[in-house]
């Protein structure tokens, strides 16, 4: 019985992780966050600071790094705190306006990567996150859900291929119906000048 109890609830705690990290890796780093950093990272401004950085004393890029991403963590859980309370729209502005500070903080660590992983304990901390999610990656329940939001995005692609082809391609009834009623009250606007 404690043993199934046991089973279960670590069953859970494995779902609720790869959840969490699925939301995280695929809907708002991969849709969102990555474009940002790609955007940031392309910057000619940011290219200069870039050598200027990876100059720097390694504390000091320590100190902004670890500055900023404690910024960037606590505005993600406060964002959590008001998902729970009902404020999910507070809540999404929250998390959305830390985005692009945490890709700019994936920058920084990009960029001084060499540098930051001088610091022991740094390295360390960085070497069991990574073993973490490598481990989460590994897990059953991770691969089948991965596997089943496949086939889920390959659906819902082939859907959105259909419903385009159906109501927006150049000769479908719904646009032809659609640019005659654009030409009536074009015309009926032009008649009452």
């Amino acid at each position: 019985m404690l043993a199934t109890m046991t089973k279960r609830l670590i069953t859970l705690l494995q779902l609720i992780a790869v959840m969490a990290y699925i939301i995280f890796e695929e809907l708002i780093w991969e849709g969102i966050a990555r474009p940002i950093f790609t955007y940031v990272h392309g910057l000619r401004i940011l290219q200069r600071i870039e050598v200027k950085v990876h100059d720097a004393n390694p504390s000091l890029i320590l100190s902004i790094f670890v500055v900023l991403l404690s910024i960037v963590e606590v505005f993600g859980l406060y964002a959590g705190v008001l998902f729970v309370s009902g404020k999910v729209a507070l809540g999404a502005v929250l998390y959305t306006a830390k985005i692009p500070v945490a890709a700019f903080t994936f920058w920084l660590f990009r960029v001084t990567e060499d540098k930051l992983m001088q610091f022991g304990w740094f390295k360390w901390t960085y070497e069991r996150i990574m073993d973490a999610i490598d481990w989460l990656k590994s897990a059953e329940i991770y691969i089948q859900t991965m596997n089943r939001l496949k086939v889920v995005k390959t659906t819902l692609q082939e859907w959105f291929r259909v419903f385009k082809a159906k109501y927006f391609a150049k000769e479908s009834l719904f646009v032809v119906k659609i640019k005659q009623l654009y030409q009536s009250i074009k015309e009926i606007l032009r008649r009452s000048k």
